[in-house]
């Protein structure tokens, strides 16, 4: 880590502790506030050129994203640039906008370096997103935010599970003339049922469906998508979802989600086991990184590694794992723009 890097680093974490305090330690007012604060910072700022690839057609500036979840509606599109990113996926969101679970419903678990959340899509919807976005003059492969964009979508919670094709497609029609790739985000836990979505049969269907209609919307250059799938996928389940995923059109794998495992919360923080909701951070470290390497070993697709990247040794461990892409968000919560910069500069060591 260079000098520069380390005094990011140190003024993040004097700032942090004053974050984490915030609001009586309430961690969803936090992240309010600072996406008000971002949403009116200036755009122009460009990716940071580090290690730059294609992937799906896609070009990005450099290897280290934003994960979806942070930034919901794109309200604070034209910031991320600025932290170093070299692209930032926006979302979850739903054809239907919807106020999510009952608070509270984000719990910082300090000690072990994690969040549980159970936010449960939380967003103004795909509409809202599409009219966001065109006010911000976006539109696909145009990266007028400094960087590409990606769209994650999921499910609305009143949608039935046998109509949830067509709430998918309702957000995908609405979205892809912005994003540069949609995430198809069938593994979050927080939505009843979402998660049966992996299932062979039904994300076979749900990815046929999705793939088509992207090559019918834009036939010439259909825009990319990939699949989101959970960490908790094991066994015989998860060789047969992979099966479906290669054998379908989709053009890459994002992995992982939050878990539903409370292993590797520290004692101190053993309160926060019995909360419902997702765990992410440290105590997935290990977890995530085992299933990007069985990923990575198990398909052709080009696979983006997420899921407790807390430092620039965890980023390149997930990279040697196999990942060709990485997306980070408990970590920069927790560490700031310092990580995002480490982890290039580590990509940059010959």
């Amino acid at each position: 880590m260079t000098l520069a890097t380390s005094a990011l680093r140190t003024g993040y974490r004097a700032l942090r502790a004053g974050l984490f305090r915030y609001a009586g330690g309430d961690a969803e007012k936090v992240h309010e506030g600072m996406l008000e604060l971002l949403a009116k910072a200036p755009g122009g700022a460009r990716g940071r050129v580090v290690d730059p690839i294609t992937v799906a057609g896609v070009r990005f500036p450099n290897r280290v994203g934003l994960a979806a979840g942070l930034d919901k509606d794109g309200v604070a599109a034209q910031a991320w640039a600025r932290f170093g990113f070299g692209f930032a996926e926006l979302g979850t969101v739903t054809a239907l906008a919807q106020p999510g679970n009952p608070k509270p419903r984000v719990f910082r678990a300090i000690a072990s370096e994690g969040i549980v959340n159970r936010m449960g899509f939380n967003n103004r919807g795909a509409a809202a997103l599409a009219e966001t976005l065109r006010a911000k003059g976006v539109t696909r492969g145009n990266q007028a935010m400094g960087i590409p964009l990606g769209i994650s979508i999921g499910k609305s919670k009143v949608t039935p599970l046998e109509e949830a094709t067509e709430d998918y497609l309702t957000s995908l029609r609405l979205l892809a003339p912005f994003a540069d790739y949609v995430a198809v985000n069938v593994s979050s836990p927080n939505t009843p049922g979402l998660r049966s979505l992996q299932a062979a049969r039904e994300l076979g269907e749900l990815l046929d469906a999705l793939t088509q209609e992207a090559l019918t919307l834009n036939p010439r250059q259909p825009v990319p998508v990939f699949v989101k799938l959970a960490p908790d996928l094991e066994g015989t389940d998860l060789a047969e979802t992979l099966a479906v995923v290669n054998d379908s059109a989709v053009s890459g794998v994002i992995a992982t989600n939050t878990t539903l495992s409370r292993h590797g919360l520290l004692p101190v923080d053993r309160r926060f086991e019995n909360e419902a909701g997702g765990l992410s951070g440290r105590p997935l470290t290990a977890k995530a990184l085992a299933f990007v390497e069985h990923l990575a070993a198990s398909t052709a697709l080009p696979v983006m590694g997420v899921g407790g990247i807390m430092s620039p040794a965890d980023g390149a461990r997930m990279f040697d794992a196999g990942a060709t892409l990485l997306q980070i968000y408990t970590g920069f919560i927790y560490e700031g723009p310092a990580l995002v910069r480490g982890i290039q500069e580590l990509r940059r060591q010959p």
